[in-house]
């Protein structure tokens, strides 16, 4: 049965009771395909839910899922949403829902492919080549570069400097 796409707790994954391992990353490289797959479905479900009640249509493309960095965001989100609406109350956290969708919020442009907004999938742009010695020279870089080889300076130690002399200045 389909979930209640009006009902979020209907989206909540479940386990058999027995067995309520404790929540894992989701990081898709390191999944079998099998749970590759089937988290992609609980991801899928989701998203319907997410596009439908904070009226993402045209945020989200429908092709979301052809989109790595697209998918890695929606996962980063869901994980969250579920951390924040089915995880344990923490004392200090009592805005915990406002802060998630203002997350929501924060990543909605990221989720927006200007290239599939007309609903057509449009494969991303592919990835350039690698230019032959950026290596060699992303290696001088670091060997030579002062903004890699200055001396470790916090930017604050001035400051804190002046505070120490000026506490130590009679009144």
């Amino acid at each position: 049965m389909p979930p209640d796409l009006d009902n979020p707790a209907s989206l909540w994954p479940t386990m058999p009771s027995e067995a309520q391992p404790e929540p894992q990353r989701w990081v898709w490289a390191a999944m079998d395909p099998v749970d590759r797959q089937q988290r992609l479905r609980e991801l899928a479900t989701w998203v319907d839910w997410l596009r439908a009640t904070f009226e993402l249509h045209n945020s989200i493309p429908p092709c979301w899922y052809r989109h790595p960095p697209v998918v890695e965001h929606l996962t980063a989100l869901y994980a969250g949403w579920i951390r924040t609406y089915a995880g344990e109350q923490v004392p200090g956290r009592e805005l915990a829902e406002a802060d998630w969708i203002n997350t929501l919020h924060a990543f909605t442009p990221r989720l927006q492919l200007a290239a599939c907004a007309t609903g057509m999938h449009q494969p991303p742009p592919p990835v350039p080549p690698v230019i032959p010695g950026a290596e060699s020279d992303f290696d001088s870089y670091l060997a030579c570069s002062e903004t890699t080889n200055a001396p470790a300076v916090h930017p604050a130690a001035a400051e804190l400097l002046r505070r120490a002399d000026d506490a130590e200045l009679p009144l």
